[in-house]
């Protein structure tokens, strides 16, 4: 081997959805916070990402996270978030794969029943508590930075559909959040593709018609994402009464995501909460489309430059399924990878 770059990566899903973990060979990245730590890659060192998650090496399903140093005095780690088209300022479903990783390896140290840590996302400070027995993590609930609505029930002219009504939201993301139904759709597998492909066109015109601004961040980007959601149910299990609902995702550039998404359920949550249907401390339950699930509620209310906000915990569970060494041949004619419109639904 005649490696110019090696790459030391623990494979991990949460939920379905793949959230590998860059542990080793990244070095140094400057940055006094993880946002500038994850503007600095996207600016300066975008090649890696390209590198773990374009073919030949990754594909359009996956995501990969960066552990480095944080700088905060609360925070052993942080993470940036590495997605097919962009640098996310969070992600549930990432950071219940990076807890995972950092206890089952030992980078972080494992306590059971249960190991709390504070890890540094780009969107801020996240508390996480894992459930822990035998050495594995059997369950991350994580705190969330505050998610809010920024618009309610407003139109969208959507070309070769018409108008929807719609939310738009922040959990991390910003979120186009649709009505399945008035979309045309069951949410059931089979219409994967067309949700993606209508999603995309979604996220697109909402991002046109709506300028937003995170209040606090007005560098974390506008609306990227489209959420698909199901109709609202009470059921009742060991724990009590709670809501739930399906969901769909469209993580751009045109795929769903296999987890019920973490900051998509984080903004749905917001929006519950802002119509009356979810009290602080009830329960929420988000299910994807292959019948995964997130457990989430309001933890408290709080304000975010001028909106009214809460603050939602998110909980899941993560896998690791292997370890793998990535390396770049200097020969290789592709060493920031490449995709096609077949599996990425357009070429990037």
């Amino acid at each position: 081997m005649r490696f110019s770059r090696v790459l030391n990566v623990v494979n991990c899903h949460a939920e379905g959805e793949v959230g590998n973990v860059v542990v080793g060979g990244i070095g140094d990245v400057p940055g006094q916070t993880m946002f500038d730590k994850r503007v600095y890659l996207e600016e300066n060192l975008d090649q890696i990402r390209q590198l773990i998650l374009f073919e030949p090496r990754g594909a359009a399903v996956q995501n990969a996270n960066i552990i480095l140093p944080s700088n905060h005095p609360d925070a052993p780690l942080g993470y940036v978030i590495l997605e097919s088209t962009e640098y996310p300022a969070m992600s549930g479903s990432n950071t219940m794969c990076v807890a995972t990783v950092l206890l089952e390896t030992g980078m972080l140290p494992m306590t059971e029943p249960v190991t709390e840590v504070v890890l540094e996302s780009p969107a801020g400070l996240i508390k996480v508590q894992c459930e822990c027995k035998d050495g594995k993590v059997e369950n991350v609930r994580l705190t969330n930075q505050p998610a809010f609505v920024y618009h309610t029930q407003v139109p969208l002219e959507v070309p070769d559909l018409g108008k929807l009504t719609v939310d738009i939201a922040y959990g991390g993301m910003t979120y186009v959040v649709v009505d399945a139904a008035e979309a045309g759709f069951d949410l059931v597998p089979s219409e994967a593709r067309a949700l993606c492909e209508l999603g995309q066109r979604i996220k697109k015109a909402g991002a046109e018609q709506y300028e937003v601004k995170h209040p606090e961040n007005p560098e974390i980007p506008g609306i990227t994402q489209t959420v698909f959601t199901g109709q609202l149910s009470r059921q009742t299990d060991e724990s009590g009464e709670y809501l739930t609902s399906k969901n769909a995702v469209v993580v751009s550039p045109g795929r769903i995501d296999r987890s019920p998404c973490g900051t998509g359920t984080s903004a749905r949550v917001a929006v519950l909460h802002a119509r009356g249907d979810l009290a602080v401390g009830e329960r929420f339950v988000h299910e994807s489309l292959i019948g995964t699930k997130f457990d989430s509620r309001v933890e408290s209310v709080t304000t975010i430059g001028g909106y009214d906000a809460v603050i939602p915990s998110v909980a899941g569970r993560a896998w690791i399924t292997g370890t793998t060494q990535l390396g770049l041949d200097p020969s290789d004619p592709f060493p920031n990878g490449y995709t096609l419109g077949d599996t990425w639904l357009t070429a990037l």
